[in-house]
């Protein structure tokens, strides 16, 4: 995989050189100094699930929402252990990587006037952006990709970068409506050049980025829910409109978590996780969660570790995640439909109260279940189990049931701080006294681009997290 990653950094050097070509007969037909959409689109949209989506940045907030844990002496990653410069490379993962390419997809499609690439470009940059702003707070964007300021660009505040999420996905949607004759194929890995799933995943998108700032200062709980449901009208209606990347296994092109838990890691799932899924006789268990290869019997087969504990046990003992999410060959869940009910049910909460979103709630449940394999029955069972809304418990029992249907996503970082669900406690032995609510900016950004804010430490609390 770093060889794909390389090759698209090139592709980025190579469409920012801007060389003229002095002499012409000097071209270099193996060096070329442009290339098609279709040729930036298939590696930006893997680095975006490998290295956005399921990259060192998206382990961290899994750590901080106590979904996995390291089987490793004290302190790391887990009692919230962190330095600027361990940032750098997720960092240039977002701005080189994925929104320069990004970038540079958008002004050859609109050169060539081939709309559908531009509306895809627009929506992943969407995406791309919302995921770093909600990491770090203010991001370079405005200035960021070109221009005379691009090394040392302004910092934009969250709340516009919010509001240029909504443009971009606005503006997408208006590009698809323009029915360009060029669609992209195989070099789509996310839908196969199926505009009317990107339509609905900008949609989608929409909504999740609206019913984040339900409690924004200037913002109310009751407005944004509003456009959060209009927004889903026209959003994902059913598993099959997933946003995933389809891995083959093969060496090189391995689903990124089976990377991250692969045979010689340390990590592996968290004692919180798996004892929720227990506590709750939650019948994705077994499918999230793989039986330990050694168990110890104190424990049973899934067993998960405590994080925050000074000894090492066996990695054989504890589990890891279910071949559903990691195994090589395993889809990576980028955006999914459930979320998408989960954010109808929480909004509908808001809007007309508990009783009202019990349906949706329900569906929530059912949709993820039966993408997992769960039997009618089981399901039935489940949700009589798990008891009807009520004034007290609605929210957090749509949270919870969302972030198992995230699973491993870093959404259920965002959803922790702006709900307080699930609830969470600081770990043992943790070098702060809370859990961090943000990721720290990278020592290279410090260091060439110094701002005041670059300051900010693990539980500063970013502009929409009130």
């Amino acid at each position: 995989m770093k060889k794909i990653t390389i090759a698209i950094l090139a592709v980025a050097l190579v469409i920012n050189a801007g060389c003229k070509k002095f002499i012409d007969v000097n071209d270099n037909p193996n060096n070329p100094t442009d290339v098609q959409e279709s040729l930036i689109l298939a590696p930006v949209e893997l680095a975006i699930s490998h290295s956005l989506y399921g990259g060192y940045a998206a382990v961290l907030s899994l750590h901080y929402t106590q979904a996995v844990a390291l089987n490793q002496t004290l302190p790391n990653d887990g009692t919230y252990f962190l330095v600027n410069g361990q940032m750098d490379g997720e960092w240039s993962n977002l701005y080189t990587t994925c929104l320069n390419n990004l970038k540079n997809l958008n002004e050859k499609a609109e050169k060539n006037g081939n709309y559908n690439y531009t509306a895809i470009a627009k929506i992943l940059t969407a995406f791309s952006l919302g995921t770093g702003t909600d990491l770090w707070g203010d991001i370079p964007y405005s200035q960021a990709l070109g221009g005379a300021s691009a090394f040392t660009p302004a910092y934009d505040k969250q709340e516009d970068i919010y509001k240029n999420i909504q443009s971009l996905l606005d503006n997408g949607i208006v590009d698809i409506a323009k029915n360009s004759v060029k669609l992209p194929g195989s070099d789509d890995y996310f839908y196969g050049g199926d505009m009317e799933k990107w339509k609905k995943l900008a949609y989608t998108l929409k909504a999740r980025y609206y019913i984040h700032l339900s409690k924004a200062p200037g913002y109310t709980a009751t407005a944004q829910a509003d456009l959060a449901l209009a927004a889903l009208a026209k959003g994902m209606s059913s598993n099959d409109d997933d946003l995933k990347f389809m891995y083959s296994g093969a060496a090189g092109n391995e689903n990124p978590w089976y990377l991250t838990f692969s045979p010689g890691s340390t990590l592996v799932l968290s004692s919180y996780i798996v004892d929720s899924l227990k506590a709750r006789n939650d019948p994705r268990l077994t499918v999230l969660v793989s039986a330990a290869a050694s168990p110890d019997p104190a424990f049973g087969a899934y067993h998960g570790r405590q994080i925050g504990t000074q000894d090492i046990g066996s990695l054989e003992s504890y589990s890891i995640p279910g071949s559903l999410y990691s195994d090589a060959g395993a889809f990576n869940y980028v955006v999914n439909y459930s979320e998408a009910l989960a954010i109808k049910a929480e909004a509908i909460l808001i809007k007309s109260g508990y009783a009202a979103a019990e349906p949706v709630y329900q569906d929530l449940i059912k949709s993820h279940m039966e993408k997992t394999g769960i039997s009618a029955a089981k399901i039935s069972t489940y949700l009589t189990a798990r008891g009807t809304l009520s004034a007290t418990n609605a929210l957090q029992r749509i949270i919870e049931e969302k972030v198992t249907a995230d699973f491993l996503s870093v959404e259920n970082f965002t959803d922790w701080r702006r709900t307080a669900f699930p609830v969470l406690h600081p770990v043992p032995n943790a070098l702060l006294p809370n859990i961090p609510r943000r990721l720290l900016y990278p020592q290279v950004e410090k260091i060439a681009n110094p701002q005041s804010l670059q300051g900010a430490i693990l539980t500063d609390r970013v502009w929409w997290d009130k």
